[in-house]
């Protein structure tokens, strides 16, 4: 009597196993599924203006929705803070950032960063000083002594290579402290690179920083006249503009964006960002950044 209840017993448990293994597998088929119907977001900072970009992010958004086997939405944000924030409030899925607003979605949301671009085969750019040909100035060191007659501009307030890196320069050399307190005669903030390339070939303003790859590949691609403009001051490498998931994205999802990318060949879609191509990328290459956000103040230990 006592073995046929042990064997009974043992019976009722392996049904209860595996009904418990089922459910789960019906749970993560289930997810999965929720997964596929759900829409994958992209958030992309403003590297150029949006109309000039509506094409490639067309084509990039078409890739990855074949990709992921989902639909997806590509969205070109007005401004580089609104990236951050909707990371940070969970509107989106995945998001294009400059360095230093990448730094700072990850210290505010935990965003990771998966994926960089290659320019010219290096994961490098630098941010530039430049001017019009016609300016007087050959350098930083010329501009300054004549810092009363500038007008200056800086990109967006949140870009890297717009704002954060020339920024400490100038403050580094003296010459500024903040938007109010500097020794220029006026400085504005454009709020992208070519906006900032064409006010110096127009003479709206004297000097501007900008991302050397973006302006490089206006000046190729014809949208802004090269020789019509010198570069005074160069920084030094910063390692290139990171696509980041929000930190709840799974592996899966992660390494299929990692793959759909190293595989673009797009010359548009690639043009878009000033890449040759794209490569893995991970928190760690964005230590730099980090540092000057920190010695500026825009994050906190």
């Amino acid at each position: 009597m006592k073995k046929w209840t042990f064997m009974a017993f043992g019976f009722v448990m392996l049904l209860t196993i595996l009904t418990a293994c089922g459910n789960t597998e019906d749970q993560n088929s289930n997810n999965t599924n929720e997964n596929k119907t759900e829409t994958f977001t992209i958030g992309v900072i403003p590297a150029q203006t949006e109309g000039a970009m509506e094409g490639a992010m067309d084509k990039l958004q078409s890739l990855l929705s074949e990709k992921l086997d989902r639909e997806v939405t590509v969205e070109v944000y007005p401004d580089y803070n609104g990236v951050v924030e909707a990371m940070n409030y969970n509107k989106i899925d995945m998001a294009y950032f400059g360095p230093l607003t990448y730094v700072v979605a990850h210290h505010k949301s935990g965003a990771k960063a998966i994926i960089t671009q290659l320019i010219d085969g290096e994961p490098f750019y630098y941010s530039y000083i430049i001017t019009h040909k016609d300016q007087p100035y050959n350098s930083i060191e010329e501009l300054l002594k004549n810092s009363q007659d500038v007008d200056f501009a800086f990109g967006d307030p949140n870009s890297t290579s717009g704002s954060l890196i020339p920024s400490i320069e100038l403050k580094d050399r003296g010459a500024y402290k903040s938007e109010d307190d500097h020794s220029f005669k006026s400085v504005r903030y454009t709020g992208s690179h070519d906006a900032t390339s064409l006010a110096v070939q127009n003479k709206q303003v004297t000097a501007g920083a900008v991302d050397s790859a973006i302006y490089n590949q206006l000046v190729e691609s014809g949208k802004v006249d090269g020789s019509q403009l010198k570069t005074i001051w160069q920084s030094e490498e910063l390692f290139q503009y990171p696509w980041a998931v929000h930190k709840d994205t799974d592996d899966i999802t992660v390494k299929t964006l990692q793959t759909a990318f190293l595989d673009i060949k797009d010359q548009e879609i690639l043009d878009a960002f000033g890449a040759s191509a794209f490569i893995e990328a991970s928190d760690e290459d964005y230590e730099s950044i980090r540092q000057a956000a920190l010695k500026e103040g825009i994050i906190e230990e």
